[in-house]
């Protein structure tokens, strides 16, 4: 596998990130505006967030391994895959990716680019939604990577197809795509001072996904070599 170029995965990140984003944003206003069925529009902006994120991961995951999500960044941080430098100006890639894609979903539906969302996304059971499915989503990426890395496009989407409607959140599991909603009044908005809640639940359920499943997929001592250490 070609190894790409710091500049040239930053811009896959950005890019990745703002297609995510613009998808989340468009696809929310698009079903806002041809239907007042709240179950069919979330069913709409789940299909075509499933949709891009088999795309993205599938043309992107090659070149700067299509995180678009500053707390898988973390995890491959942890995992001492990536650079603490070069993790960092992902980070900064991925906020500012999500913004631009807000600003272009905007754009397309002849919205105000700037605006500030006020749909309230706080509590408990909110912070919770958020914590298992960003647990959730890394633990797909961990395992996936490790027994199904051909599929992991498909796993990821999957999963976050399937959090959209099993928590009561709508599953952001992203730090970047958390601060990007927060700057839409749409369907798909989060008010700004929701957003430090969700950033912490989302990096708690990270980390407790990283620590489970780096014991638990950690490679087995061989019982023969076990004996042997013994005697």
């Amino acid at each position: 596998m070609p190894v790409f170029d710091l500049r040239r995965r930053l811009v896959a990140e950005t890019l990745g990130t703002a297609l995510l984003v613009a998808t989340v944003v468009g696809s929310g206003i698009m079903a806002e505006n041809l239907t007042r069925d709240m179950a069919l529009a979330l069913l709409a902006n789940t299909m075509a967030t499933g949709a891009i994120l088999v795309v993205l991961i599938s043309l992107l995951g090659p070149i700067s391994g299509a995180h678009f999500n500053p707390v898988v960044t973390l995890v491959f941080a942890f995992n001492r895959e990536l650079p603490v430098r070069d993790a960092l100006l992902y980070v900064v890639a991925q906020i500012c990716g999500g913004i631009v894609g807000t600003l272009v979903a905007h754009a397309m539906f002849e919205l105000p680019l700037l605006q500030s969302s006020l749909k309230i996304r706080s509590g408990y059971a909110q912070w919770l939604a958020e914590a298992v499915a960003t647990f959730g989503l890394i633990a797909t990426i961990l395992a996936g990577r490790r027994f199904s890395r051909a599929s992991l496009p498909a796993l990821v989407a999957l999963y976050i197809a399937a959090a959209y409607w099993f928590t009561a959140s709508t599953s952001f599991a992203n730090p970047a795509v958390a601060i990007a909603r927060s700057l839409s009044n749409t369907f798909s908005g989060i008010r700004m001072q929701d957003v430090p809640g969700f950033i912490a639940a989302e990096c708690c359920g990270a980390v407790i996904a990283w620590a489970l499943l780096n014991w638990l997929l950690r490679e087995p001592v061989m019982e023969e070599a076990t004996k042997g250490a013994r005697i």
